[in-house]
C-alpha cells in the first residue's frame, strides 16, 4: 500500500487518534511539503474523554509518521516501542481541525497544527 492510500485508510478508519502537523492538511497539494504524526490511542472508554471531565488514560499505543511533498506521500516509520513512545507528550490543546482529502472533502479530526511538537517528535524517535 502506497503511502497515500495508508494516510487516507486511517484518517477514515475507526480508532482513536490525535493528529500532529507542521502545517494544515490538505491532500489535494502533495507539493508543498508537510509532517505528519498521528497518534493512535487506546480505544474504549479508559482513552482520554472516556471518564467525566476528559480524564482517564492519555497514553500512545503506536505512532505513525508520514511526511509529503514533491508531489508524493511516503510513510516514514510505524512505531510500537513504549519506550519510544513514553517519551512523546501528548497535545492537550488538540481540537477538531480538518483534512482535506484529494477530492478537497473535508474530514474533521482531533489534532493540531504546531511545528514545535513535530520538531520534538522528530528529535525523540531518533
Amino acid at each position: 500500500m502506497d503511502g497515500l492510500s495508508e494516510l487516507l485508510e486511517l484518517v477514515t478508519g475507526k480508532g482513536r487518534r490525535v493528529y500532529v502537523a507542521e502545517k494544515p492538511i490538505d491532500l489535494r497539494d502533495l507539493q508543498t511539503s508537510n509532517t505528519i504524526y498521528i497518534l493512535q490511542l487506546p480505544d474504549g472508554s479508559t482513552a482520554a474523554g472516556g471518564r467525566g471531565g476528559g480524564f482517564g488514560e492519555r497514553r500512545i499505543v503506536r505512532l505513525y509518521h508520514f511526511e509529503y511533498g514533491g508531489g508524493t506521500c511516503r510513510k516514514v516509520a510505524e512505531v510500537e516501542d513504549d519506550g519510544k513512545l513514553d517519551n512523546l507528550d501528548l497535545p492537550y490543546h488538540a481540537t477538531a481541525m480538518p483534512i482535506l482529502d484529494r477530492e478537497g472533502k473535508e474530514k474533521l479530526i482531533s489534532g493540531v497544527i504546531d511545528p514545535s511538537f513535530v520538531a520534538s517528535y522528530r528529535q525523540a524517535l531518533e
